[in-house]
C-alpha cells in the first residue's frame, strides 16, 4: 500500500536584497505572502528588476504563489498571467502559450530545450521555484528565437549560504495518483558554500483510460560566495519521465461540445479497408452519451524521454557600477515516442550548449557575446495517421493503424517494425515525383554566434529612452541520416545574419507611475524538433525558415503605490508574427489586445490577484491548413437526422485560401482570480476561478467551445510550525470543459480534449 505525504502550502518568505541582486532568503512569514509587484525579475533586461520598471507587459509568479495556485503545469500560468490560454499539448503541455501562441521556455536566462511545435515532454517543477512570464519576443540579451508571442523564464532552486533546511512533500489525488519530493539544504561553510539537493518520484494513474505519467527528478545546486563581490551557482538536474500521449476526443461535433454526444461506426477507406487512413467516410451508426474518460489513447503506445541540465552562472563586481556576469547551460535529451495509430518521433539525441557574457555598466548598459551551439539526430513519422476514422466506441484495435507494403515503400525501416520518413525526398523510379513520405527527420546542427547591446538614457527627470540591438551570426547544416537503400543521403548548409531592435520610451509620472510604450521588431527562425533544421522537398534548407520578421508594438501604465501593498497595470498591444505550419510552411498571424492585473495584500491575512485579456488574432493575409476542412466531411450524408455528412473523407488534409479570417481554437475574452484568506493562524482557505469567452474550434467556425469557467478550492491547516496539511478540490463546479488538442487550429476538425471533472487532492508537507 502506497503511504504519502504532501505539500502544502504557503511558507511565505521575505527576501534580502543587496544592489539590486536576491541574494538570500533568510526568513519566514507565514501570516505574509509576497506578491509579484514586490518580487524582481533577473537576468531578462538586465541585472534585476521589478515589475514596474520593466516597459513590457510581465508577471512574476514567485514560489509563494506556485504554492498557494498549486502550479504543476505550464498551463496553470493562466491562473495569474493575462492572454495565456493554451491547447492541451495532447495532455502534456511543454511549452506556454502567450497571446495565441507558442511560447519560449527559459531557464535562468537560457533557452531550454523544447518539444516540436509544443509535442514535447512533461515538465517537472521540482527544481523551480518561481518563474517570470513575459510578453513578446525575448529581449536583446536572450537571442533569436522560434516563438515570439512571449515566453517564461524558470528561476531554479539554489543553494543558501546561510539557511539548512530540510522539507518532505508528498501528494496524493484521485485515481491513483501519487507524488513524494525531498528537498535538502546544507550549509557547508556559513556564509560561503551550500549544497542542495532536491529529489521528485510521481507515479500518477490518471482519469483517462489508458493514461499515466511516472518520473523521476534530481536536481544538485551548489553556490560559493568567497566574498561579498562574488557568487557562483552551479546546478545539475536528471529528469526520466514515461507518460501518454493523450489525443483527446476526435469528431468534435457541437453535440460533443455541448452534451457529450458522440457519433459512432468506423470509417471506411476509398479502397474499402476499415483501417483509418487518409480519405476516410464514415456511415454514422448512432449517436450515444459517451464516458469522458475513454479519450484516444492505447495502452501499447510508449513515450519515454531523459534529459539533463547543467547550469552555471558566475556573477563578479568590480565595483558598483560595473558587474561581470557569465552564465553556461547544457542540455542533452533523448526521446521516445512509438504510438499505435503511426505516430512516431524519436530524438536519437539532442545537445545544446549556451554560453553567455554580459557586461553591466552603470545599471543602465548591458553589453554582451553568446555562442548556441544546437545538434540533433531525430526520426519521425506522422503522415499516415488519421484520426476521425476511428470509433471509440469499439474495440482498441479500431485505433491502431498497422501499415501496409505499399506505405512502408514510401517510408524508411529504423528498426524491425518501426518505420519512418527519410530526412529528404528522392525519385527512386526517375519518373519526376518524389517517392517518400516526408516528416521532420533530421542530423542537424546549428551554431548561433550573438552580439547584443542595451542602453538606458535618462532624457529628463520623467523621460528615459531604452534602446538595445542585437545580431546573431547562423551557421546551419543538415543531412539525411537516414537514405534509401542506393541513395546517396542529401545535405545542405546555410548561413544568415539574423537581427533584432528594441526602443522603450517610459514616462514616470510619478514614484508610484509609469508610462512606457515599447517597439520591437526582429528576426525568428522556423525549427523542427528538438530545434532542430530540415531539408524540404527539394532537399535544401529553406531560407524562408530564417529571418522570419515578427513584430511588437506594446504601451501601458503602471502603478505601484509605495506605501500600500497592491500593484496594478494595463497594457495594449499589436504583434505580428508566423506559425509553423506542419508542412514546414509558414503563415503569417498578426495579434492585437488588451491586459490587465491587479494584485492585493492586506495586512489582514487575506490578498488576492485579478487577470483579464482581450485579444482578436487573425490570419495576416496567409493560408491556413487543417487536417480536414470540418468535421461534417468525415461523414457521408446517410444519417441526416445525425449530421448533414459531405462525404468529402477524413483526413482530408485541407488548405484554406490567403486571408484575415479569425485564428481558430482561441478564445478573445480571459478572466482570472486567484485569492486566499489566512483565517486563523493555523487555518487558511483560498482558490482561484478562471473564465474563458466561447471561441470556434475550426476555421470555417462550424463547431464553438462555448463559455467556460473553472473554479478550484482549497483548505489548508498548520498544525505546527513543522506540519501542515493541505485539501485541494479541482473543478469544484464538476464543469464539462474543453479545449483544442494542439496549436495552430491544425486538429480544429479533427479532435478536442475534455477537462477532468471534479477530484481532489490531499497533501502535506513537513520542514525541519
Amino acid at each position: 500500500m502506497k503511504r504519502v505525504l504532501i505539500f502544502s502550502l504557503l511558507p511565505w518568505f521575505a527576501y534580502a536584497q543587496e544592489s539590486m541582486e536576491v541574494i538570500e532568503v533568510i526568513g519566514r512569514d507565514t501570516s505574509r505572502i509576497m506578491l509579484p509587484a514586490e518580487d524582481q525579475t533577473e537576468g531578462l533586461f538586465g541585472l534585476s528588476q521589478r515589475m514596474k520598471d520593466i516597459p513590457r507587459a510581465a508577471t512574476i509568479i514567485n514560489e509563494d504563489l506556485m504554492r498557494a495556485a498549486n502550479i504543476e503545469t505550464l498551463h496553470d500560468i493562466a491562473r495569474f498571467a493575462p492572454n495565456s490560454y493554451g491547447a492541451a499539448g495532447f495532455g502534456n503541455p511543454s511549452l506556454p502559450t502567450l497571446r495565441g501562441q507558442l511560447g519560449e521556455l527559459f531557464q535562468l536566462g537560457m533557452r531550454r530545450q523544447a518539444g516540436n511545435n509544443g509535442l514535447g515532454i512533461p515538465l517537472s517543477f521540482n527544481a523551480i521555484e518561481g518563474m517570470a512570464v513575459v510578453k513578446g519576443a525575448p529581449p536583446v540579451m536572450l537571442g533569436t528565437t522560434q516563438r515570439v508571442g512571449g515566453f517564461v523564464n524558470l528561476q531554479p532552486k539554489t543553494a543558501k549560504v546561510n539557511q539548512p533546511k530540510t522539507s518532505v512533500e508528498g501528494k496524493w489525488g484521485q485515481w491513483d495518483q501519487y507524488r513524494l519530493q525531498l528537498d535538502h539544504n546544507m550549509v557547508l561553510e556559513q556564509d560561503k558554500q551550500a549544497l542542495r539537493i532536491s529529489a521528485e518520484y510521481i507515479d500518477e494513474g490518471s482519469f483517462y483510460n489508458y493514461h499515466h505519467h511516472r518520473s523521476d527528478d534530481v536536481l544538485v545546486a551548489y553556490k560559493w560566495q568567497p566574498d561579498s563581490d562574488t557568487t557562483f551557482d552551479i546546478s545539475l538536474e536528471y529528469y526520466d519521465v514515461a507518460w501518454t500521449d493523450n489525443a483527446g476526443f476526435n469528431r468534435p461535433t457541437q453535440n460533443l461540445i455541448d452534451h457529450n454526444l458522440y457519433i459512432t461506426g468506423q470509417g471506411v477507406q476509398p479502397n474499402g479497408s476499415t483501417v483509418p487512413g487518409a480519405g476516410a467516410i464514415i456511415s454514422p451508426s448512432g449517436e450515444i452519451r459517451i464516458d469522458r474518460s475513454n479519450t484516444l489513447t492505447d495502452p501499447l503506445d510508449s513515450n519515454t524521454a531523459e534529459t539533463t541540465l547543467l547550469h552555471a552562472k558566475l556573477q563578479h563586481w568590480f565595483s558598483d557600477d560595473m558587474v561581470l556576469v557569465n552564465r553556461s547551460y547544457y542540455q542533452y535529451l533523448s526521446r521516445e515516442g512509438i504510438n499505435q495509430n503511426s505516430f512516431v518521433e524519436i530524438i536519437d539525441a539532442a545537445h545544446t550548449f549556451e554560453n553567455r557574457t554580459e557586461l553591466h555598466l552603470d545599471q543602465k548598459t548591458v553589453l554582451g557575446v553568446s555562442l548556441r551551439i544546437n545538434d540533433v539526430l531525430g526520426y519521425s513519422q506522422f503522415t499516415t495517421e488519421a484520426d476521425n476514422p476511428i470509433d471509440l466506441s469499439g474495440p482498441l484495435s479500431n485505433r491502431r493503424i498497422p501499415l501496409t507494403p505499399a506505405q512502408q515503400a514510401r517510408l524508411i525501416e529504423l528498426r524491425p517494425g518501426v518505420f519512418v520518413s527519410p530526412g529528404a525526398q528522392y525519385d527512386i523510379t526517375g519518373d519526376g515525383v518524389g517517392d517518400f513520405n516526408i516528416s521532420d527527420t533530421t542530423d542537424s546542427t546549428s551554431y548561433q554566434w550573438g552580439l547584443f547591446a542595451q542602453h538606458k538614457m535618462n532624457l529628463t527627470t520623467k523621460w528615459s529612452l531604452t534602446a538595445g540591438a542585437r545580431a546573431d551570426y547562423y551557421d546551419v547544416s543538415a543531412a539525411d541520416p537516414l537514405p534509401p537503400v542506393g541513395e546517396i543521403a542529401k545535405s545542405d548548409s546555410h548561413t544568415q545574419w539574423l537581427t533584432a531592435a528594441s526602443l522603450a520610451l517610459q514616462y514616470e509620472w510619478h514614484d508610484d507611475l509609469t508610462w512606457y510604450a515599447t517597439a520591437h521588431q526582429g528576426d525568428s527562425t522556423s525549427n523542427s524538433m528538438a530545434g532542430g533544421t530540415v531539408l524540404n522537398g527539394a532537399g535544401i534548407i529553406d531560407p524562408q525558415n530564417f529571418a522570419t520578421e515578427n513584430t511588437l508594438y506594446e504601451m501601458g501604465v503602471k502603478y505601484a503605490p509605495a506605501n500600500a501593498r497592491w500593484y496594478a497595470d494595463a497594457t495594449l498591444f499589436e504583434q505580428t508574427r508566423s506559425l509553423r505550419n506542419r508542412d514546414g510552411s509558414n503563415s503569417g498571424i498578426v495579434t492585437t489586445g488588451l491586459e490587465l492585473q491587479w494584485h492585493y495584500a492586506a495586512e489582514q491575512g487575506y490578498w488576492l490577484t485579478l487577470a483579464a485579456g482581450y485579444f482578436a488574432a487573425n490570419w495576416d493575409n496567409s493560408a491556413s491548413f487543417q487536417e480536414t476542412g470540418q468535421v461534417a466531411d468525415a461523414f457521408d450524408n446517410s444519417r441526416p437526422d445525425i449530421i448533414a455528412g459531405t462525404g468529402v473523407g477524413s483526413p482530408g488534409f485541407t488548405s484554406f485560401e490567403v486571408s484575415d479570417q479569425r485564428l481558430q481554437g482561441l478564445p478573445e475574452v480571459q478572466l482570472s482570480m486567484v485569492a486566499g484568506w489566512q483565517i486563523t493562524e493555523q487555518w487558511s482557505v483560498g482558490g482561484d476561478v478562471s473564465y474563458t469567452k466561447h471561441y470556434p474550434l475550426d476555421f470555417l467556425q462550424t463547431v464553438f467551445i462555448r463559455d467556460q469557467h473553472l473554479l478550484n478550492l482549497y483548505t489548508r491547516y498548520q498544525f505546527s510550525p513543522q506540519l501542515s496539511v493541505r485539501l485541494n478540490v479541482f473543478n469544484a463546479t464538476d464543469q464539462d470543459n474543453w479545449a483544442p488538442v494542439f496549436e495552430g487550429g491544425f486538429f480544429g476538425a479533427t479532435l478536442a480534449f475534455p477537462s477532468q471533472p471534479r477530484h481532489v487532492q490531499l497533501s502535506a508537507r513537513y520542514t525541519f
